[in-house]
């Protein structure tokens, strides 16, 4: 009986991995290993490896979601653009303080801002953006964008294995759209260094509602010394209230 529940669990295996590039999730071409560590969350994605050449969606629901995702998408690129490559982030309004990058490992002549002037623009340069395959991300901010949209985002990033990181802006009601994943993220108190003063470093409250062939998850997260650290803390109240009331 264990021989044949082995077999059975190998036979899943294949087949998931013969699955797994029909739903966009192809290795990097050149034996490429660049990847995102989110530590102990990686478990929640496929083959325990964050999914690149994707889109990526971030829900927002208020200015203040909206500056935590545009900080959590940073720390993520400054994985990705370790060789140098430039990074496209198009906007209709700039939100970015470019020196602030810095704090995140990106240097800010890496990165290419383009100001759009409607959505339909914004979208078209996202495309075109996410065709160039010497690109390391694209970012987009959003406030909404249509089923058929996304959907060429993500045609665009399976030719390209560009990966794209779509900020979609404080908008009440947020129509489902082809991502593979689907991120909600929110601040968390920084902790301060004792006797020291300013701010310490960031960290995020990061819910992971969607993941394609994954496991959803949530937890809390802080950048510094250049890399993202899980911690064991309780979501404040008040943030477990807006989870709850936009969720």
């Amino acid at each position: 009986m264990g021989y044949v529940n082995t077999e059975r669990a190998d036979i899943l295996a294949r087949l998931q991995k013969e699955i797994l590039p029909l739903q966009g999730y192809k290795p990097m071409p050149g034996g490429n290993r660049t990847n995102i560590d989110l530590g102990a969350a990686n478990a929640a994605f496929p083959n325990a490896c964050f999914p690149l050449g994707a889109v990526h969606e971030f829900q927002s629901q208020s200015p203040e979601q909206t500056a935590a995702s545009a900080g959590f998408v940073a720390a993520m690129i400054s994985h990705l653009a370790k060789k140098g490559e430039a990074i496209f982030w198009i906007s209709r309004v700039r939100r970015i303080f470019p020196p602030a990058l810095r704090s995140f490992g990106i240097e800010p002549d890496r990165v290419i801002f383009i100001n759009a002037g409607n959505d339909n623009d914004l979208l078209w340069v996202m495309e075109e953006g996410l065709k160039c395959k010497g690109l390391a991300a694209v970012v987009g901010e959003i406030a909404e964008i249509s089923f058929t949209a996304s959907r060429r985002l993500q045609l665009a990033v399976e030719q390209s294995r560009v990966t794209g990181f779509l900020i979609r802006q404080h908008h009440r009601l947020i129509k489902p759209i082809a991502s593979v994943c689907r991120w909600r993220i929110s601040h968390l108190p920084s902790e301060f260094e004792d006797g020291m003063p300013g701010v310490g470093f960031p960290r995020w409250n990061v819910a992971l509602e969607k993941v394609r062939n994954g496991k959803p998850g949530e937890w809390q997260m802080e950048w510094s010394e250049g890399r993202f650290n899980l911690m064991d803390m309780p979501v404040p109240a008040i943030e477990r209230e807006l989870n709850i009331k936009v969720g």
